[in-house]
């Protein structure tokens, strides 16, 4: 790691943006606006997201310093509108850290995560007070993953009190919803099909969040060990010169539970 410093590092980067969107600077940053950008942020977060999962400290170290480098690039073109730069962000940002954390540099007490959170939620309601139109499940951005947003939907109505008592009551909500996906589906209504399969899975992310697991990484997992599995199932037919097309279901089956063996040896 660098040794302490004034922020000149961080200056520096900031230049640097301001001198590839400058006249004299890169044709391609300089073509580049907030819409054209928005592809990147998201991949960039993803890679970090990626290199966290793999727990390789220096990828995770450059995946972070390029989704700050689409931080900078925002924060240059803000600037150049007249909006706001980069260090209109880092004062809201200290500003609003402050705020919301009166346990820290307050004197308010919190004694453990929920409570710090119950803290956090209550000076954000307390924040947009004003505004006749806030609802408590503002601040879920719509494009997040489906399984993410319905989650953070569901903890956000859940912490002003709308939310089952008991884990049992969410294991009923899910099967009476399974029946109705059932019924749905011998009607043949592809409507109404793909809205009982919305509401069985907004069921099952609630269940998840009851049973204390992130649905969407337990369903990334899931995915990464189907795509081991077949891959698994690819090699050995091709050993056996054959494709996943020229083999049956049963050889593929049989080979799918080597590869289960396999993963419990």
């Amino acid at each position: 790691m660098t040794e302490p410093h004034d922020g000149a590092l961080f200056d520096r980067l900031v230049q640097i943006m301001a001198t590839l969107r400058s006249p004299m600077g890169c044709p391609w940053d300089r073509a580049q606006d907030s819409t054209s950008l928005k592809p990147y942020l998201l991949e960039e977060a993803y890679e970090v997201l990626e290199a966290i999962e793999e727990g390789v400290p220096h990828k995770v170290k450059e995946e972070l310093g390029d989704l700050l480098l689409q931080v900078i690039f925002h924060a240059q073109i803000a600037r150049e509108r007249g909006e706001f730069d980069i260090y209109d962000i880092v004062a809201g940002v200290i500003a609003k850290m402050i705020r919301r954390h009166p346990h820290v540099f307050g004197a308010a007490a919190a004694s453990s995560p929920k409570e710090a959170l119950q803290n956090w939620e209550e000076i954000k309601r307390q924040e947009k007070a004003a505004d006749q139109n806030t609802s408590v499940l503002d601040g879920v951005p719509r494009q997040l993953p489906a399984l993410l947003r319905a989650q953070r939907l569901q903890d956000k109505a859940a912490r002003v009190g709308f939310e089952w008592e008991h884990v049992a009551q969410v294991w009923d909500k899910l099967e009476e919803e399974l029946r109705e996906l059932r019924a749905a589906a011998a009607t043949q209504d592809r409507a109404k099909v793909e809205e009982e399969v919305g509401d069985v899975l907004f069921s099952l992310v609630n269940l998840a969040r009851f049973l204390d697991v992130n649905p969407d990484e337990a369903l990334h997992k899931t995915t990464t060990k189907f795509i081991q599995r077949f891959q698994y199932i690819e090699r050995e037919l091709s050993r056996q010169g054959k494709t996943p097309k020229q083999a049956t279901l049963a050889e593929m089956d049989a080979l799918w539970e080597e590869a289960k063996q396999q993963e419990c040896a």
